[in-house]
């Protein structure tokens, strides 16, 4: 990818209701410094040993280069590969990470650092609070997708076949460290399904930031800096503020989830793997806008704008069939184990008016309207 200047190195930070919190550092060329980090100097984040665990995948392009960063402060850093691909983030991938740590005697105070995009940092995540009930780990997110949503927050989780990131915990990380640099090695594809949570937070929570992506969405395909560098902390910025508010998503956080009802359903549908989540997310936020629609919320211009910054970041805006015989049924049911469900009625995050989310339920008879128009 081609890029401008870097930008310097910048700071959010998450400050969470029990008075914790940690910083998220933005910046190019991060990694090789990550040793001498102020953060790693807390008495939670002091070991003789570091496990990064990586995929298939980005050990080959970082796993060393973090190793050596890492060495100080930490005597021992162990690595393990897992497969790559959200088909893989499941039970038995899971115990590929307790095996290595339980092979390396890994004790309760090693730490673990999340190296990848969102499927390494949500295992890295739930095996750290799982093993010996609870170790401290660090996210170092090399996807955008990762550095501007999933390394953020806490919430950590593995897919069950009928559905996704059904199995996991809330559980923090003591730092989240984005080096825009990894971002270069990223295929064209996965930059865009990065853009999909980029994209996100416009019609939910920052207007401002939907006009910003929209003059900028072309520079963001192609890898400059400065452009990536404002995205990614701005998307951080709203995801901080709402995650100090509503930790374990209790309310205001599910507005997060913009896209996500109708994508999760597309990945279980299809088979996990099959589309990126970033590319589910894209097309589930073009299908709740326009359930958003014909609720009366927003206009059709609304609609049609997103769908337009959708397809200029290269995603797609046609949703997929995901059962012959009865398409729309098949949507409804796999979004009825939606972890916003109750007592089986689904919840959508919709759009009360541009820059502001609610979640409610919508007739089903509705709902099936959205989804042949989307598939059509």
């Amino acid at each position: 990818m081609p890029s401008s200047s870097p930008a310097a190195a910048q700071t959010v930070h998450v400050t969470l209701d029990d008075g914790g919190g940690y910083p998220i550092e933005i910046g190019a060329g991060l990694l090789a410094s990550i040793g001498a980090h102020p953060a790693l100097t807390h008495p939670a984040l002091r070991s003789a040993a570091a496990m990064i665990v990586t995929n298939t995948t980005v050990a080959p392009l970082y796993a060393e280069a973090l190793a050596a960063a890492l060495r100080p402060p930490y005597a021992q850093v162990h690595t393990v590969a897992l497969p790559d691909g959200e088909a893989h983030k499941d039970w038995p991938t899971l115990n590929l990470v307790f095996d290595a740590l339980l092979g390396h005697g890994c004790d309760r105070k090693t730490v673990l650092f999340a190296l990848g995009g969102g499927v390494v940092g949500d295992m890295t995540g739930f095996a750290a609070a799982c093993y010996m009930r609870g170790v401290p780990f660090v996210q170092v997110p090399t996807t955008l997708l990762a550095q501007v949503d999933s390394s953020v927050g806490g919430k950590t989780a593995i897919n069950h076949p009928l559905g996704k990131n059904m199995i996991g915990a809330f559980y923090q990380p003591k730092l989240v460290l984005c080096d825009l640099a990894t971002l270069a090695t990223l295929p064209a594809r996965e930059v865009s399904a990065g853009l999909a949570e980029v994209i996100k937070y416009g019609p939910i929570a920052d207007m401002d930031f939907l006009a910003w992506i929209e003059a900028h969405v072309g520079a963001l395909r192609a890898g400059d800096h400065a452009a990536l560098a404002h995205a990614v902390r701005r998307s951080c910025e709203i995801k901080a503020r709402v995650v100090g508010q509503d930790e374990k998503e209790a309310g205001l956080r599910a507005i997060l989830n913009f896209g996500h009802t109708f994508g999760h359903a597309i990945e279980a549908g299809l088979g996990y793997g099959e589309w990126l989540h970033g590319e589910a997310v894209g097309c589930g936020m073009v299908m709740a806008a326009r359930l958003s629609a014909r609720l009366g919320l927003v206009d059709d211009a609304f609609v049609a704008r997103l769908v337009a910054i959708v397809e200029r970041a290269g995603l797609p805006v046609r949703a997929p069939r995901i059962d012959a015989r009865d398409n729309p049924g098949r949507y409804l049911a796999l979004m009825r184990v939606d972890k916003k469900a109750e007592a089986g009625e689904i919840k959508f995050v919709l759009i009360a008016r541009p820059g502001e989310a609610v979640v409610r339920g919508a007739p089903d008879a509705l709902v099936r309207e959205v989804i042949d128009a989307s598939c059509a």
